[in-house]
């Protein structure tokens, strides 16, 4: 039996089917700006949040301040995973996605199935162009377990959109770059950056001419000098604190050259500790923008540029952010960044472009200047902590070997062993957490059977673990060191890691007047928050992994 309208429902469904533009039609004032022509995500490897409002002050006008003052700015972003490093930092940026899912947990770790250390971007299926490749070196992103924002953003536009990276760092190259971007990274042994057979067979003619110029041994002699006065750096912790040692460079001004005289490989790795690798980095990067009109699309689609700088991170590694020269090193990359801005304004015109400024991780400061500070600071010596593990476990259950590879803070155990001693795992996991939870300096010990049941507590730091930890490719216990301390060994400098707010904070900055509200906002944001809205308003899918919001609190009403 056919149901029957009511006469009523009749004259509303034929008014409806006569006027279907007045529903469709959307008001010229709801219509979405255009796109941007560009998308520049630069990542300051290294750069905690608090360097950026410590010495906003002193930044010129065009480049971290201008961020600060045209973009919108969040003080409470955080890269929020509890291993913080750089490799799972530069996942997060355009993935949004955290390492659970993404599977990137370290720069290295151990490969369950061999027991062997792996590198984070390794693939020896693949070789740098032209440029000795050893097989622990990174060439590809076959590790990456998810896509990028712009593999996102190429599948959107049928391959039409380009999405290039250049870095200091292969992995900071190559994990912005995503599955089918292309990358570009700083060689330590020639200066050059360079691609692999990844990404192409040969270099296209630009990045040829570029190399033939050899601009990397411009600053062969070269000295860094204080940039600032020096009543600037008062504040900076003391120089004292870092001792000098022969045959190292720990002050300013220093030049840069090599022992033998001549322009080698000794000069090309030197560069990587001071601003000169980043004015490289950002050099070739507008040589990207020229060599593959990224902006001028003829297609008429967005491109997207990924930069990472590097030396920063470098830099805090061996002095400390506390640190003259870390402080200086700031300010340069602002004055860089500023002139790197104005190249894009007459190049592309900077209301044609989205820019995201973010860091990968913090840093805290060196023992040395924590304890100053009255703080509980101190390295701890992995080997031999695990060598005191691994005795322990062998005299607690019969002299089995049971402790397998480590790559701290993920530790395995050998379930084998386990197995064949007629051992359960969860007891030799308990033993070993317990263990570890009474050495100096261990706050946290999480197992596989915790993380893997969800029976690890609620707190904030084991939230930050859980989603550092993947089943397949992490380890069966994971330490977590106290505040200010962390695994090294040696007398100076600091390192990163923790899921504490030292490492985690990190800016969180987006321009680009069209699409963005200015202003510095006090909400809680991720660094995983990036992707979904630059895919928001690139309007893209999202990548897979995915796991942030849009940050909608910034973006301009018609968006």
């Amino acid at each position: 039996m056919i149901k029957q309208l009511s006469l009523p429902a009749l004259v509303v469904a034929s008014a409806l089917l006569a006027q279907p533009l007045a529903i469709h039609a959307a008001p010229a004032s709801t219509a979405h700006p255009a796109q941007p022509k560009l998308v520049v995500v630069l990542v300051v490897d290294g750069l905690p949040n608090e360097q950026v409002l410590r010495y906003r002050e002193q930044f010129g006008q065009g480049g971290l301040r201008r961020m600060l003052d045209q973009g919108a700015s969040f003080n409470n972003a955080h890269q929020a995973h509890g291993i913080t490093v750089t490799a799972i930092g530069h996942s997060a940026v355009l993935t949004g996605a955290y390492p659970y899912v993404h599977g990137i947990i370290g720069n290295n770790w151990i490969d369950p199935q061999t027991g062997k250390s792996v590198y984070c971007t390794e693939d020896t299926n693949y070789h740098y162009l032209n440029e000795e490749t050893k097989p622990s070196d990174g060439t590809a992103p076959t590790r990456l377990k998810v896509d990028t924002l712009g593999d996102q953003l190429r599948y959107a536009t049928g391959g039409q959109s380009k999405v290039v990276a250049v870095s200091g760092k292969d992995r900071g190259a190559i994990l912005l770059a995503g599955k089918t971007g292309t990358a570009y990274m700083y060689m330590d042994k020639t200066g050059n950056f360079a691609s692999s057979s990844y990404y192409m067979q040969q270099h296209p003619a630009w990045v040829q001419q570029y190399q033939a110029g050899k601009p990397q041994d411009r600053y062969y002699g070269k000295t860094w000098a204080p940039l600032l006065p020096a009543a600037a750096y008062a504040g900076d912790a003391p120089e004292e604190l870092n001792q000098v040692k022969a045959g190292t460079h720990n002050r300013l001004p220093f030049s840069y050259y090599s022992e033998s005289g001549n322009i080698d490989a000794d000069y090309y790795n030197l560069l990587k500790t001071g601003p000169y690798l980043d004015q490289l980095t950002l050099d070739f990067a507008r040589a990207a923008v020229e060599g593959e009109n990224l902006g001028r699309n003829p297609a008429g689609v967005p491109d997207l540029l990924g930069v990472s700088l590097s030396a920063h991170d470098y830099v805090n590694h061996a002095f400390g952010p506390e640190s003259k020269l870390s402080h200086d090193h700031l300010q340069r990359v602002d004055r860089m960044l500023a002139e790197f801005f104005n190249y894009l304004d007459k190049r592309v015109g900077m209301d044609n472009v989205l820019v995201v400024l973010t860091a990968d991780h913090g840093f805290p400061n060196t023992p040395e200047f924590s304890r100053t500070q009255h703080m509980d600071a101190e390295r701890i010596d992995g080997s031999a902590m695990m060598k005191a593990l691994d005795q322990h476990l062998s005299a607690k259950f019969g002299g089995a070997k049971l402790l397998g590879a480590w790559s701290l803070p993920n530790i395995h155990l050998d379930y084998q062993q386990i197995e064949k001693s007629g051992l359960k795992r969860e007891d030799v996991e308990t033993a070993a957490a317990r263990f570890l939870l009474a050495q100096k300096g261990i706050v946290e010990a999480y197992t596989r059977t915790q993380l893997e049941s969800g029976a690890a507590n609620t707190t904030r730091m084991a939230t930050l673990m859980r989603r550092a930890w993947n089943r397949e490719a992490s380890g069966d216990l994971m330490v977590v060191t106290k505040p200010y301390w962390y695994f090294g060994t040696g007398s100076s400098g600091t390192s990163h890691g923790s899921p504490y707010a030292y490492d985690t904070n990190v800016p969180l900055l987006i321009m680009g007047k069209r699409w963005i509200k200015a202003g510095a906002y006090g909400q809680y944001a991720e660094v995983m928050d990036i992707a979904p809205t630059l895919a928001h308003l690139l309007r893209v899918r999202p990548p897979a992994g995915s796991e942030g919001r849009v940050l909608t609190e910034i973006l301009q009403s018609q968006q």
